[in-house]
């Protein structure tokens, strides 16, 4: 997968720079009058960010662009295709809220190296060991976004996914206590849903991100295909059928209990 970042990004924000050369306005003028650091802007015009609504309806009247920028700004939600975990992953390092469903396994921001490990070389077809390597150290670092203040992270977890080892019992036993860990987190809540039952959370994974702007993605991945998605209806279905989970998963208090529960049978 390309690690370049979403196409529509680098479009818009290759325009506004455009825009703002050919009006003269320097990107510390644009910073200043959009409330934003000038780095912020440069990875924005570079793409590397996705460029807001704020600061396009600045650019915008800035630039004398009489609406071109600002319309730009209903293009930006994700592409359509069916492998958009990169982009997923640019959108989660900016949200303000992270809403996770996993009815089979530990959420990647709460996997210890060993848990993420086993999965990663588990895959199939398999990967050299560099690339497990990679895929690891990657998905490690994505958990520094648990330390951002101000970002709130909702993990509701499958029975399944916490009574079933993917390693020794040991690496088990490490994995359960570093949920209990991050769940003492002010930002963090970790939830088990019990086994057993119909419900919609059987039909699989489900992501909510909010982003700074309030906007709402959703995101849905399976064995082959990844789905992210901003439009209204689907949004709101899947944000009542997370909600719906949520209510038959147990307290934050109570699923503590239940993972301590279980790392005295292991």
């Amino acid at each position: 997968m390309s690690s370049l970042p979403p196409i529509n990004w680098r479009y818009c924000g290759n325009q506004m720079k455009l825009w703002r050369t050919l009006a003269g306005v320097s990107r510390e003028d644009l910073a200043r009058e959009a409330n934003y650091g000038a780095e912020t802007i440069k990875s924005m015009e570079q793409g590397r960010r996705r460029p807001t609504l704020r600061l396009l309806q600045v650019a915008d009247e800035m630039c004398g662009a009489n609406g071109l920028l600002l319309a730009s700004h209903a293009y930006l939600g994700p592409e359509k295709s069916d492998r958009l975990t990169h982009d997923f992953m640019l959108y989660e390092a900016e949200a303000i809220a992270i809403s996770s469903f996993q009815p089979q396994l530990i959420p990647g921001l709460l996997q210890t190296e060993e848990t993420a490990r086993a999965l990663l070389e588990s895959a199939w077809p398999p990967v050299d060991d560099k690339t497990v390597e990679d895929r690891v150290v990657a998905r490690l670092a994505r958990q520094k976004l648990l330390e951002k203040q101000g970002t709130s992270f909702e993990f509701v977890i499958g029975e399944v996914a916490v009574r079933y080892p993917v390693g020794s019992m040991d690496a088990h036993k490490r994995q359960l206590r570093r949920l209990l860990d991050v769940g003492e987190q002010r930002n963090v809540t970790v939830q088990i849903l019990p086994a057993g039952g119909a419900h919609v959370g059987l039909n699989g994974p489900l992501v909510l991100l909010e982003t700074a702007e309030h906007d709402r993605l959703g995101f849905e991945e399976g064995q082959t295909v990844a789905l992210l998605y901003a439009e209204a209806e689907k949004i709101n279905i899947a944000v009542k059928r997370h909600a719906f989970i949520g209510r038959l998963a147990l307290s934050p208090e109570e699923s503590a209990c239940c993972i301590r529960k279980l790392m005295e049978e292991l």
